[in-house]
This record gives C-alpha cells, sequence and structure tokens, in this order.
C-alpha cells in the first residue's frame, strides 16, 4: 500500500514539477550567493593568495585565512578598512634584530629587507670610517646581531710631529701596524703597546737611536827645561820647538728624538803623538878675577893676605850654593780622591781639598821632595806636592786626575820631575 502511494507520488507531473522548481531556485540562490563574494588578494612572504569572500573588513579576510598580525608587522590596509573588489592586502611580519653599538645592545623590530634599508629606518648614521660586522646588502633574518663600532680619532706624537687618525679600537701595537708606523729597538711608545684603545689615548713615540762621536782633540806638548853647563846661568835656549799630539775620543751617543742624552767616553786613540819642547837652562857660572896686593909693609901684607881670604872664601861659598831647576827622574802614577781605597773625603795628607781644588796636586815621598814644593812633571805640568801615600815611596810620584778615567787610563810611566821651588 505504502509502496504504490510513493510510486504514484513519483509519477505524480506536479510533484516533479515542483521539484524542478525548487532545485532551480537552489542553483539560483547559490549561485547568486558565490557571484556576491569580493575577490581578494593576499600577500604574505612574497606569496600570493587571492579569496572569495563575504568578510566586510581588513580584520575579517585575515581571519578567515589565520593570519595573526602582530604589533611590529607592516599591513598595507588599517584592520577597519571595509573590503572591496580586486583589493591586495599586503602583510610583512617583522623580525628581530639585536644591534650593538660600542657594548650597548638595543632590541628592534623591522620589515626592513637588507641591513642598509634597517639602518636607514632606524636612523643609525655611520661614518667611513665606522665598522660594520655585516655587509649593507645583507638580507635580515629573524634574531639577526648586528655589531657597529663607532670610529674615535687618536693623536699619535710621532718623534715631535703629531696626528690624527681615526679607529674603532684594538690595541696601540695593532694601530700603528694599521697606519704603517715602525719602531726601532730601542724606541719607545707611550701607553704601551698592549693597552687598549680608548678616546681619551694619546700615543706618545720616542725615537731612541746610539750613534758613535770620534772628536779629535790636541794634546798639548810638555816643557822640558835641561841643564846646560855650556850655557850662562840664567838665559835659556830653545834646543828643539814642541809640536802638539792629536788623541781620537770615541763616544757613544745616546739620542732621543734627534737630541743628544747622554754621552759615554768608550775609547781613546793616539793619532799622533806629541814632541815636547825643550829648552836649555844655563847653568854656568863666571869665575871673579883674582886680585893682586902689592906688599907695601908688614902690616899691608897682612892686610892683603885678610883681604885675599875673604875674597877666597866669597868666591867658594857662591859656587858651592843650592841651584833651583834640579831635575829628576820619576816613576809616575795617577790617582783620583775617589779611588776605591779611599775614604771619600777629598782630603790630602796636608789637608787640602781636592774636591774643590782636583788639579796641579801630586803626592810624593817627602824624603825626596819635601811637602809644599812646586815642581813641574812631564805631560802633567806645574804642581804642588801637598801629598803622600803608602806606595808612593823613594823616585815615585802620584798625580791627581779631576776624573776616575782619567786616573784610570793613565797607566804607569817615566817622567821628568824638575823642582821649581
Amino acid at each position: 500500500m505504502k509502496r504504490l502511494k510513493l510510486s504514484h507520488i513519483l509519477n505524480n507531473k506536479d510533484f516533479i514539477y515542483a521539484l524542478s522548481l525548487f532545485v532551480f531556485i537552489g542553483f539560483i540562490c547559490t549561485s547568486f550567493y558565490e557571484l556576491s563574494k569580493t575577490e581578494v588578494t593576499v600577500v604574505q612572504a612574497g606569496e600570493e593568495t587571492t579569496v572569495h569572500t563575504h568578510a566586510n573588513t581588513v580584520e575579517d579576510v585575515l581571519n578567515e585565512l589565520a593570519i595573526g598580525v602582530e604589533e611590529h608587522d607592516e599591513l598595507s590596509h588599517e584592520l577597519d578598512d571595509l573590503v572591496n573588489r580586486e583589493m591586495k592586502i599586503e602583510h610583512t611580519i617583522a623580525k628581530q634584530v639585536v644591534v650593538n653599538i660600542d657594548g650597548n645592545q638595543q632590541t628592534y623590530y623591522t620589515t626592513s629587507e637588507t641591513v642598509e634599508e634597517f639602518l636607514t629606518e632606524q636612523d643609525i648614521e655611520l661614518t667611513e670610517n665606522d665598522q660594520l660586522s655585516l655587509a649593507a646588502n645583507t638580507d635580515i633574518d629573524d634574531n639577526l646581531e648586528i655589531d657597529i663600532d663607532k670610529a674615535f680619532q687618536v693623536t699619535i706624537n710621532d718623534a715631535g710631529e703629531e696626528q690624527q687618525v681615526w679607529t674603532t679600537g684594538g690595541s696601540v701595537e695593532e694601530l700603528l701596524v694599521e697606519h704603517d708606523i715602525e719602531l726601532e729597538k730601542l724606541d719607545r711608545v707611550e701607553p704601551e703597546q698592549t693597552a687598549s684603545l680608548s678616546k681619551s689615548t694619546d700615543i706618545d713615540i720616542t725615537r731612541v737611536e746610539k750613534v758613535t762621536d770620534v772628536v779629535e782633540e790636541e794634546q798639548e806638548f810638555s816643557l822640558v827645561k835641561r841643564s846646560d853647563s855650556s850655557l850662562e846661568k840664567g838665559k835659556e835656549e830653545i834646543v828643539s820647538e814642541g809640536e802638539p799630539g792629536v788623541i781620537e775620543k770615541h763616544y757613544e751617543v745616546v739620542l732621543e728624538n734627534g737630541e743628544e742624552v747622554s754621552r759615554e767616553l768608550v775609547k781613546e786613540e793616539v793619532e799622533k803623538e806629541s814632541k815636547e819642547k825643550v829648552v836649555a837652562v844655563g847653568t854656568k857660572v863666571n869665575q871673579p878675577k883674582e886680585t893682586t896686593t902689592t906688599t907695601v909693609s908688614a902690616n899691608t901684607s897682612s892686610s892683603s893676605s885678610n883681604t885675599k881670604t875673604e875674597t877666597e872664601t866669597e868666591t867658594v861659598s857662591r859656587s858651592g850654593s843650592e841651584e833651583k831647576g834640579e831635575t829628576i827622574h820619576m816613576k809616575a802614577t795617577a790617582y783620583n780622591w775617589d779611588c776605591a781605597t779611599c775614604d771619600g773625603r777629598g782630603m790630602t795628607s796636608t789637608g787640602y781639598d781636592l774636591k774643590e781644588n782636583p788639579n796641579g796636586v801630586v803626592a810624593v815621598d817627602p824624603s825626596v821632595i819635601p811637602l809644599g814644593t812646586k815642581v813641574w812633571v812631564e805631560g802633567y805640568g806645574y804642581a804642588i806636592a801637598r801629598d803622600t801615600g803608602g806606595n808612593i815611596n823613594g823616585n815615585k810620584i802620584d798625580l791627581h786626575m779631576p776624573t776616575k778615567d782619567q786616573a784610570a787610563s793613565y797607566g804607569m810611566k817615566t817622567v821628568e820631575v824638575r823642582i821649581v821651588e
């Protein structure tokens, strides 16, 4: 019964017409619904997605696509903008960038594509001397780190010549190498080469060199006076003229920035020996003529005899008197008051101050040359015997020199010593 009834319904023309009409209307409605949708293109990370939507706003479109927009992202439209036909919505996701400038760290979010665009966007200015850890055309990735060392000026004083140079840090040594400033072994640098550079760093370079300076000095010739019995007393004659010698003195000289700061005598060489001047000193004494007396009487003869005796006595006394200018050949050495075995007071055995008066003093054996005697010493000149010494005995003489170096270099010589007074 029911099966017949269903068959009856399906064969009913009215039912078929109504069903067809219903399907047609549904198709029309569906088509109208689809045709009423708005076509929208969404661009994200370079990829385009086209959708047909009945969404009213940009936010609705993004929600349909499950696209979230963060605070620092870049969106081509406002979220509440109404959707319109053929709308193109561009969404750029912001990336985190960490920037270190001279050790100061700061975090940024950016939608820039390259490092150069990012720096421009953030108004981070760089000079040609600043140092950037990445190339300017490097792509921006999330969590990218950028290190920037800002350049600063440092003054280099090289032996008095100053120059300003740019640097971003490092050590003193690295800066000198960077600017082709070479150092020699003796040169000094302040601060030391391992020191780190800062904005307050000033570099001073002292150029040090050692040179040898050879100086020729004239050596005075000595004057030798020799007794000559063939020449009348009181007269002098030059036997041979003296000639000065030449001594080469080698000094080690230390120069700092071209200026001499020290000088040390390291060697002496005799380039030319001096030739002494020899003078003959007369010692001949003319004998007085004898007086002949005529005897007139015994008394007169006696008187004459007495007179002759007095004359003879006077002649003997005159010829027997001690003469000045006696010459002695002695072994000579030299000393200085500041010697290793001296007491350091600088006083002679007679109380004479050698510190204040270092020239013209000799030590003698008083039994040979009395203290206080003025003498002339070959190669030394005039001096006074003011000192004695434990090793100075007999024909020995010790010459005081102003410096220890002069005393040490004298050695031992045989010299002629003349008693002056």
